[in-house]
């Protein structure tokens, strides 16, 4: 069983930057991909960025192409979130997921495993 622990939410001033972590532990899959997604309050959870655990071949949200950058660190074993220039509307609850596939998905059911998720407010 795996389980997801993010961390780096926090509070930031629009024009600002933050990191997000993503740490799975436990017993993974042999190929798999990690991708973050948000929820603002009343909103329905969208997907923001997502990358291939072997071949880091990533994909974002139109909402934040160019802001942001997903990443993997083999040397923490973590998938990070860079978010730069940050907007009002960039505040929402931040979840990790992982899924247990090759295949690029995008939507909430193609992903099997989710974090607590971690909080990101940005103020105007």
């Amino acid at each position: 069983q795996v389980h997801l622990v993010e961390s780096g939410g926090g509070l930031v001033q629009a024009g600002g930057s933050l990191r997000l972590s993503c740490a799975p532990f436990g017993r993974t899959f042999s190929d798999y991909y990690m991708a973050w997604f948000r929820q603002a309050p009343g909103k329905e959870r969208e997907f923001v960025a997502a990358i291939r655990w072997s071949g880091g071949i990533a994909e974002y949200g139109d909402s934040v192409k160019g802001r942001f950058t997903i990443s993997r660190d083999n040397a923490k074993n973590t998938v990070d979130l860079q978010m730069n220039r940050l907007e009002p509307a960039d505040t929402a609850l931040y979840y990790c997921a992982i899924r247990a596939n090759y295949a690029l998905g995008l939507g909430v059911r193609d992903y099997d495993v989710w974090g607590q998720g971690t909080q990101v407010t940005v103020s105007s």
